[in-house]
């Protein structure tokens, strides 16, 4: 495709002789074949830039969304109910380890779901090693688990989810987009496909909604690690892991490994679950210690060296952050779960004059999620500074930004009493201030803490 405005999508029909597995897309008259993997693949006639419908201020769109996570797909499809024109954007870089994925965002493809999942398949094991003290036969104890098939069958999940998304945004007339955006100014956007064929396209409004992706460390060798992008597909059994931080990702990740029968080892820099009340996340770490996860806090790695006899095992060199001792160990995997950064620096951000704070590369909004510096650029989620990085949340905060541009709505939504989840084997939930951010904000002569401990009625009989 050369660098056309594509027009709205207007109605869609099966393509004689296609297989079941292609759209045909009506663009302004013009048929471009959308395959399942959501590409352009033929494109069958030039696309008319010059017969736009319904469209205000000669705009391709009333609405552009960019990013194709839970929060980008609740705002695109509340947007067209009030019958807005409203495309989607969205592309998946691959991971340094090479890992992809197709529509969703990082919730559904390599977050929450499969994160899930893999939390079951160990509470699954848990229940077993508790079944004989329930009468169950102790034949039980002799199941072992295996990764590629509880992979394959994660991956197939997705997959279907990936699909039914993109069938969604076809049947509610949202043009779907699998390729990248760039801003050129304020009402334009350059879109670059996995064969470097560019467009170009118009809106009046945008929304982005690109979230973020796993940082790395600056570390030699730091191409042998994985990220929480790779876990969740990764092919063969992560065999003895080492996890590097102390992230809820990263005791999640630890906490389904050790549950599945691998040796796993947590590598913290200071404290656990950072953000979080300290008396619970230690909570947290006593019982995954508990069930069989090493936890080696102040120390981060240095270095990761390929072993010269074995290319699957890997020697991670540590430092102590006090002592400044270095210590050796080797394991078949390293994960790095070190934080997310925002996916904001190759988007042109400064083409379109939107002001990011410059510690964290998120983008800076008001309470109504616009833009500080431009007017018709909102941003919600994980890429939006000071907002939780949860995907309810960005569905909610999608739905209403859309209800409060096209449907008159005045609700904006309230970021301070939202519940959030960590699932380690001790499921931790919270709502509302840490004790530490209670004292911070009303001093602690001013609060009170009460305390109730109370142990599951199902743990008396294993005696956990």
């Amino acid at each position: 495709m050369g660098s056309q405005s594509i027009g709205q999508l207007s109605s869609s029909k099966p393509i004689e002789g296609a297989s079941s597995q292609a759209l045909c897309l009506q663009f302004n008259g013009s048929r471009v074949i959308l395959s399942k993997e959501g590409y352009f693949s033929s494109v069958l006639a030039t696309v008319n830039n010059n017969n736009s419908e319904n469209m205000g201020d000669g705009y391709d769109f009333d609405l552009i969304v960019i990013g194709g996570g839970s929060g980008g797909l609740a705002a695109a499809k509340e947007a067209v109910k009030y019958g807005k024109s409203v495309a989607l954007c969205d592309f998946v870089k691959p991971s340094p380890a090479g890992t992809t994925w197709g529509l969703g965002g990082t919730c559904v493809n390599v977050g929450c779901i499969p994160k899930k999942l893999m939390h079951q398949a160990a509470l699954l094991g848990q229940a077993m090693h508790d079944a004989p003290h329930f009468g169950w036969s102790n034949a039980l104890e002799n199941q072992t688990h295996d990764w590629s098939t509880m992979v394959e069958a994660i991956q197939e999940h997705i997959q279907s989810l990936n699909w039914g998304y993109k069938t969604t945004l076809q049947q509610k007339e949202v043009t779907y987009f699998n390729a990248f955006a760039k801003f050129i100014d304020e009402h334009h956007i350059l879109l670059t496909n996995k064969n470097n064929e560019e467009s170009t396209v118009s809106a009046k409004d945008f929304i982005i909604a690109v979230g973020g992706r796993p940082r790395y460390l600056d570390i030699e060798g730091v191409q042998h690690c994985i990220s929480s992008d790779d876990l969740f597909s990764l092919p063969k059994s992560p065999g003895k892991t080492l996890v590097v931080g102390g992230s809820y990702v990263a005791l999640e990740c630890a906490g389904f490994l050790a549950g599945l029968g691998f040796q796993t080892v947590v590598m913290a820099r200071s404290i656990l679950l950072r953000g979080f009340d300290q008396q619970m996340a230690n909570m947290v770490g006593a019982v995954l210690e508990s069930h069989d996860v090493v936890i080696e806090r102040g120390w981060m790695p240095i270095s990761v060296e390929v072993m010269e006899n074995d290319e699957d095992m890997f020697l991670v060199k540590a430092r102590n952050r006090e002592s400044n001792e270095v210590l050796e160990d080797i394991y078949n995997t390293v994960i790095l779960a070190v934080g997310r950064d925002p996916c904001t620096k190759d988007l042109g951000l400064e083409n379109a004059g939107v002001e990011i704070n410059l510690s964290n590369d998120r983008i800076l909004t008001d309470e109504s999620e616009r833009s500080i510096s431009v007017p018709n650029i909102y941003a919600i989620g994980d890429v939006a500074e000071g907002r939780p990085e949860l995907t309810p949340v960005a569905i909610e905060a999608g739905i209403r930004l859309a209800r409060r541009l096209y449907a008159g709505a005045t609700q904006l939504t309230d970021y301070m009493w939202i519940a959030t989840t960590v699932f380690t084997p001790l499921e931790y939930g919270c709502v509302g201030f840490s004790e530490e951010d209670a004292i911070e904000k009303f001093g602690a002569d001013d609060i009170e803490v009460y305390h109730l401990s109370a142990q599951p009625l199902e743990f008396k009989l294993p005696s956990r």
